[in-house]
């Protein structure tokens, strides 16, 4: 995305003017959700999670790209490249074969769902509860000429009624089910529009072995992950593989695809040094970021960004120094990936 593209994509979702009051809502989630906890409110993760990408969406795709996640990185790629080698690992893992019909679980812009149609040649449905997200999706189809092999249904992958069960040959989701209020009962319903016999494969964020509930730092680091990328909690390995039991389904195999052996690069250096081509790389370094919050200020004064812009990007700018936290204490992973199966008798 160029910049004058993401100057009318941010009109397009914000055409008020109040972008800097929702960021402010978005930021206090957790002192919601915890008042709900108390008994004292009505929370509901969903509408956080789906405010958190209508606001930050337009800013993560210039930054990122249109597949919105993490890879395990090489030196000798880009990140780019190194993404474009992780979803084909996911679509080997998921032996996928042409005329399946797949479920893309929190699709977000599609990025990965147009690789998954060109190289398996398989109909893919998205599930999203973003309007951002899924207009930008779909026009992004229509432009690679591959509308006519996907579908988007706007709902919650907690609740996707409207679809009926035992509908889909296979089904994936890349950090998306992290966002849960309940990860079993989001689980629970993925198995249920499943085929049997179907296997889902996931990719999650994830607490390692290494984190220690009894130190301050470790907390800290958890929370400001939470509050950055809206993760109403964040599991550990066992409990991703717990939750996956209990709705229903066989896990296969589960691990973090970060840690490997030969040359490596560990997943969150595109956000502490360069990795890839200059021109992207420097978009996501810290001092990229903090240039790009004076830049957002002056593009709200010339009325190129909505006013408000700036919080948006110190919001993101912030959670990228959570990321880098996460990652350089060994505590989080975003690369939890695990194949699972629904048994042929369920």
């Amino acid at each position: 995305m160029r910049l004058g593209e993401l100057s009318k994509a941010l009109r397009d979702a914000h055409p008020g003017s109040g972008v800097a009051r929702r960021v402010r809502h978005l930021d206090g989630w957790l002192d919601r959700a915890a008042s709900e906890a108390a008994g004292a409110g009505t929370y509901d993760h969903a509408e956080t999670v789906r405010d958190y990408y209508e606001l930050c969406n337009g800013f993560m795709v210039y930054g990122w790209g249109e597949s919105l996640h993490f890879a395990p990185l090489r030196p000798d790629e880009s990140l780019e490249e190194s993404k474009v080698r992780h979803q084909r690992r996911m679509i080997s893992r998921l032996e996928l074969q042409q005329g399946m019909k797949v479920v893309d679980v929190g699709c977000g812009i599609g990025g990965p769902m147009r690789r998954v149609i060109r190289e398996a040649g398989v109909r893919v449905v998205g599930i999203n509860i973003n309007e951002v997200q899924l207009a930008e999706a779909k026009k992004l189809n229509a432009e690679a000429g591959l509308e006519h092999m996907a579908d988007f249904r706007k709902c919650s992958f907690a609740d996707m009624s409207a679809i009926e069960a035992n509908t889909f040959d296979r089904g994936y989701a890349i950090e998306s089910t992290c966002h849960a209020q309940n990860k079993q009962r989001a689980f629970a319903e993925i198995f249920r529009v499943l085929k049997p016999g179907a296997l889902f494969w996931g990719q999650e964020m994830c607490l390692t072995d290494r984190f220690d509930p009894r130190d301050d730092r470790h907390r800290a680091i958890k929370r400001n992950l939470m509050r950055g990328i809206a993760l109403y909690d964040i599991a550990t390995f066992e409990e991703v593989n717990h939750a996956l039991e209990g709705a229903g389904f066989q896990v296969i195999e589960g691990s973090d695809w970060d840690v490997r052996e030969g040359p490596s690069t560990p997943w969150y250096e595109p956000m502490e040094s360069r990795h890839g081509t200059l021109g992207n790389a420097v978009r996501r370094l810290p001092w990229g970021r903090k240039a790009f919050v004076a830049g957002s200020k002056l593009a709200e004064a010339m009325r190129l960004f909505p006013k408000g812009s700036a919080e948006v990007v110190r919001l993101l700018d912030r959670t990228a120094g959570a990321y880098v936290a996460g990652g350089r204490t060994g505590i989080f992973t975003p690369l939890y990936c695990f194949l699972a199966r629904k048994p042929l008798r369920a």
